[in-house]
């Protein structure tokens, strides 16, 4: 069971996204995947600022990407991000990303964060208040139109 739930949110494809073969580029992917694992982290309340001001915080061990499906010019796409596991220093995030016309998964992948010390550059254990609050974090609820 994962241990956070899942943080949803559209986005608009860029035109700077586009490489020449007129599909978003793979490295595109990747980014978003840093910025949706940031936007949840901050929301879970644990935001870039905090984690340098306690002198500790994620750094990525490993990427994981399978790319399924293009991403068109003008697409919106659904981006889907959690947390699965937390254990001792290491953490897994999972990734999706959906065209949103057609809900088809365009790409998933993962990533294994490591928490670590800033100023020793060595793996510590994570907080418990990071685990509890990555779990006890809940998806704003849209109102029915």
């Amino acid at each position: 069971m994962a241990i956070s739930k899942v943080l949803e949110f559209e986005r608009q494809v860029s035109p700077d996204e586009i490489d020449g073969l007129g599909h978003v580029n793979n490295q595109v992917y990747l980014d978003w995947f840093m910025s949706a694992a940031a936007r949840h982290s901050a929301l879970a309340g644990w935001g870039a600022d905090k984690m340098i001001a306690m002198g500790e915080g994620w750094v990525v061990r490993r990427h994981e990407i399978d790319y399924l499906q293009p991403v068109m010019p003008g697409e919106t796409v659904v981006m889907r991000t959690w947390v699965e596991t937390a254990e001792r220093a290491s953490s897994l995030r999972h990734y999706e990303i959906l065209r949103a016309s057609d809900r088809k998964m365009a790409c998933c992948g993962c990533t294994m964060w490591v928490w670590i010390n800033f100023k020793t550059g060595r793996p510590s254990r994570i907080p418990e208040a990071v685990i509890s609050d990555f779990a006890g974090w809940e998806p704003e609820v849209k109102a029915d139109k």
